[in-house]
């Protein structure tokens, strides 16, 4: 007999989230731009100096620069900058909505 198939399709991603008790876990969530490194240390114990060395065994040079800079572009990966951020937006917005 087949299996029964479901009525909602399958969604297909590129690189699907791997489980946290895999070591490629901190390679995906330091990639990724929704996952801080409050959220990494949380759920692994690495702190940000850690995921940094872990990145930096892992990855190519080049790809290690580019999400180097990437990281120190995104202000979502570190909590502090995207409060100071989101303030900052909230702040303009209540300053056009004036005018």
């Amino acid at each position: 007999m087949s299996k029964k198939k479901d009525n909602f399709p399958k969604t297909k991603v590129k690189n699907p989230e791997p489980k946290i008790s895999n070591p490629d876990w901190i390679i995906w969530a330091a990639w990724a731009d929704r996952i801080s490194f409050e959220e990494i240390f949380e759920k692994t114990g690495k702190r940000e100096s850690e995921v940094i060395k872990i990145m930096r065994r892992s990855l190519k040079p080049n790809s290690f620069k580019l999400w180097r800079k990437r990281v120190h572009t995104k202000s979502i990966k570190n909590r502090k900058m995207f409060a100071k951020s989101r303030e900052k937006l909230n702040r303009q917005k209540i300053i056009d909505s004036e005018y």
